[in-house]
């Protein structure tokens, strides 16, 4: 039986239920939570779903999409400034921090957060209060954080790239979601509700087939990715969705494409055994995610649907270097 709930979070796998348990039991205190997840796998309807869950649930949610913001203007978005503050502050602002003042706010994509500007953050955080630019005066605050991040942020502290201390103190309670392809079974369900969403006065299947391809889709942009999917074929679609109305990526097309382009030559050279056709072929393609990633093993791992333990372990088994 598949399940829904008050906040728009469609599933049926146990994966997906163990962690609305979990945040269950954690949404009513006020510990710091940290969303870890690939692209489009929904990070902000369950940030969503802690703030309506939790007991500042009648006060404000503000989300703050930092990968969307210039980089020179996130200060002043988040901690607001005074008028006169610099060149072109004709009024005073109020900044996302105070607006979700007794509410939560939600930063996503952390691992986007200037370096320069995380002292600032962490202080605000420990301090219970906000200093607008151009201000003396500081102004306190009673909120909840909850971040999102789409790496390892761990691998960003030990490259530097991100504080030790905050990493700490926004990480109070992590909570990962699985990417799509590791809960299959949500698939089925997600698609009749993407259906019953953007058609409601029609009533579409899809046919076992296309249901099938569905599933062994290895979805690289998750939930995002099925529902812009789900939304084209939708446009066109008269009483059923066949394996035709299909995308070529999803019936594998792209996928041979781009498996052949990562090791052509195996294929090519009869002499070599199966095993050594599969090895071959997986050393190739450990070596061009690595390569498309610009050395990142975390992202690396995550485009071709491993764990970064395994990814390492598997490039150590080949002898695969950053280089």
């Amino acid at each position: 039986m598949n399940e829904k709930n008050n906040y728009e979070i469609i599933f049926e796998s146990q994966r997906i239920r163990d962690i609305l348990l979990k945040i269950d039991r954690i949404a009513a205190s006020d510990c710091s939570i940290l969303i870890i997840g690939e692209t489009g796998v929904g990070k902000e309807i369950f940030a969503e779903y802690i703030h309506r869950k939790s007991n500042r649930r009648n006060y404000n949610l503000v989300k703050v999409g930092l990968a969307t913001l210039p980089p020179n203007l996130i200060e002043s978005e988040l901690f607001g400034y005074e008028k006169g503050a610099f060149t072109g502050s004709t009024h005073e602002k109020k900044g996302q921090f105070e607006l979700a003042d007794k509410g939560t706010i939600f930063l996503d994509d952390i691992d986007d957060f200037p370096l320069h500007l995380q002292t600032k953050l962490l202080r605000v955080l420990e301090s219970k209060e906000i200093q607008r630019i151009g201000s003396e005066k500081t102004i306190p605050l009673d909120i909840r954080l909850i971040s999102a991040t789409k790496v390892d942020l761990s691998e960003l502290v030990v490259q530097e790239k991100f504080r030790m201390d905050l990493f700490y103190r926004i990480n109070v309670f992590p909570i990962t979601i699985p990417p799509l392809r590791e809960r299959r079974e949500d698939i089925p369900v997600l698609i009749k509700h993407f259906l019953k969403y953007y058609v409601p006065d029609r009533e579409i299947r899809v046919s076992d087939e296309a249901l099938e391809a569905f599933i062994n889709y290895s979805w690289p942009g998750n939930v995002r990715e099925l529902r812009n999917v789900i939304q084209r074929i939708a446009l066109f679609a008269d009483t059923e969705i066949k394996v035709e109305n299909l995308p070529a990526e999803i019936i594998g097309d792209k996928s041979m494409n781009i498996f052949l382009k990562a090791c052509g030559h195996c294929f090519r050279n009869k002499n070599l055994t199966f095993e050594e056709v599969m090895s071959c072929v997986e050393s190739h393609l450990l070596e061009s995610a690595l390569k498309e990633a610009g050395g990142n093993y975390s992202q690396a791992a995550r485009s071709l649907g491993m764990s970064l333990s395994t990814f390492r372990d598997k490039c150590k088994k080949h002898n695969i270097d950053k280089t």
